[in-house]
């Protein structure tokens, strides 16, 4: 087991882990597993969590103040943003073909689809300034009148489970605070009233990067023999940072064991409830993992391919692959982000330059993963209404999924806020996030892994095209 890398400690940890999860639930082991097995995995994250955050701002300021001139960071700059806005379109588009062509939303049975229809046209009625988007009426329809009772009471109820639910009530706040924002909010959040303020909250990562820049950016302003000792500072603290993430991740197997087996047990309390968790809503879970997948066995390494065509398909894999389990047992790019650092330098060969640079802004910016999934599952959520979205209803969803990926925190389950952005951009009820929630976290999980995968590819990209790309370490 020594000489095992990495990587497959990390899988035989999480396997381990989601076969003791069975088990523990089997046995009515849920409460020891609670209390004494979880913990390990939320210390995990705190563990990284805590190492990301002063390891973003300290990245990018390394990043910046190590280049030869600014016109390299502008140039750095607009290759990263530009990437990450084609890879995000991308795969939105990818969710959208695949979700209209299975169309998972019309396995359901056929009454029910009309029943969601009617409860639909009801909300239609009673929200102000939302009209039925396809035109059709089935509420008027005497051929469906005998729908109408029973879904007037469904609605009832979903109104009431969703007021007296604090998660969705959270989120639906969250959500309404973000769309009556003004135009320039986000530039306006971009910018930290009080540094020390971002860097003790997780949810403000874009203040930190934001501030990381500026400050690089002067350092590279002042004075050479000014500057030497504070970027020798920055250097060697960043490599005690990167030095924990090596500790912790010498105990990495153990941690992500624990926090499989927490994940599970706390999702269900018999082996048919897990059961059911991985069942349920199949159709909708199967084009969204088909999705996904497509994004990170093909999409990715064909651009790999086409602008890195030294590194051979497994290899690639093989080089991030711990950043990748990482991010599917924590479900946080931010969490994952140190260990994607080292993979992508240690194992890829891209310079600090570059990894210090795009990847802290790829773990807040860039989550294909999360636009692919609001693409997929706001369609899906309308085809089991009966609504018919339009060209431009869709083209919609791909403009607002993008958009809301950008301040999509980089925390699990953040899309959800996101979602409710998406849903209202074109017309649908909010509260259908409830429909999604009983198999959101595991695919949460797989949505990180797109979001990870994409930060590493289009950080290798830029370091070729910049020639910062260590040639030997790469084909390692």
């Amino acid at each position: 087991m020594k000489n095992l890398p990495l990587h497959w400690k990390i899988i035989i940890g999480l396997f381990l882990g989601i076969i003791y999860a069975f088990f523990s639930v089997k046995w009515g082991w849920n409460k020891f597993t609670i209390d004494w097995i979880d913990p390990f995995g939320t210390i995990f994250i705190r563990l990284l969590k805590f190492i990301a955050v002063p390891l973003v701002l300290l990245s990018i300021i390394s990043g910046i103040s190590t280049l030869p001139d600014l016109s390299k960071l502008g140039r750095m700059g607009a290759k990263t943003m530009a990437a990450y806005l084609i890879t995000t379109v991308a795969a939105v588009g990818v969710g959208l073909i695949l979700v209209n062509i299975a169309q998972p939303g019309a396995t359901i049975a056929q009454d029910q689809r009309i029943k969601n229809r009617i409860k639909y046209e009801l909300w239609v009625q009673q929200t102000d300034g939302v009209e039925i988007l396809d035109g059709k009426h089935f509420l008027s329809d005497p051929a469906y009148a005998n729908f109408r009772d029973a879904a007037a009471s469904e609605l009832v109820d979903e109104l009431n489970r969703a007021q007296e639910d604090p998660s969705l009530s959270k989120k639906m706040a969250d959500a309404s605070q973000m769309k009556e924002a003004g135009p320039l909010q986000f530039f306006v959040d971009f910018v930290p009233e009080n540094i020390f303020q971002s860097l003790s909250d997780g949810k403000l990562m874009l203040q930190v990067i934001f501030f990381g820049i500026f400050f690089g950016i002067v350092l590279l302003m002042i004075p050479r023999e000014k500057a030497e000792p504070v970027m020798a500072f920055i250097d060697g603290t960043n490599e005690v940072f990167l030095k924990m993430v090596e500790v912790v991740m010498n105990a990495a197997p153990f941690f992500v064991f624990a926090l499989m087996a927490g994940v599970i047990a706390k999702m269900a309390s018999t082996t048919a409830e897990v059961i059911e968790i991985f069942k349920g809503l199949a159709a909708y879970s199967l084009v969204l993992v088909a999705g996904l997948a497509f994004m990170i066995f093909v999409f990715y390494p064909l651009l790999m391919k086409i602008f890195v065509r030294e590194l051979p398909y497994a290899a690639f894999f093989r080089k991030i692959s711990p950043a990748q389990f990482l991010a599917f047992s924590t479900s946080s790019s931010a969490a994952t982000l140190p260990v994607t650092l080292e993979c992508v330098r240690d194992n890829l060969g891209v310079s600090k330059n570059v990894s210090n640079f795009v990847l802290p802004i790829g773990a807040t910016v860039n989550m294909d993963g999360t636009s692919l999934y609001q693409a997929v599952a706001v369609v899906f959520m309308a085809q089991m209404h009966f609504v018919d979205l339009s060209i431009a209803q869709q083209a919609t969803i791909v403009l607002t999924a993008t958009l809301a990926s950008i301040g999509s925190a980089a925390v699990p389950s953040a899309g959800l806020v996101m979602m409710i952005v998406v849903l209202q951009s074109v017309g649908l009820n909010p509260a259908w996030i409830a429909i999604i929630f009983p198999v959101d976290r595991i695919l949460d999980m797989c949505r990180t892994v797109v979001n990870v995968t994409g930060d590493a590819t289009v950080s290798t990209l830029i370091a070729k095209s910049e020639g910062d790309l260590d040639m030997e370490i790469l084909n390692s």
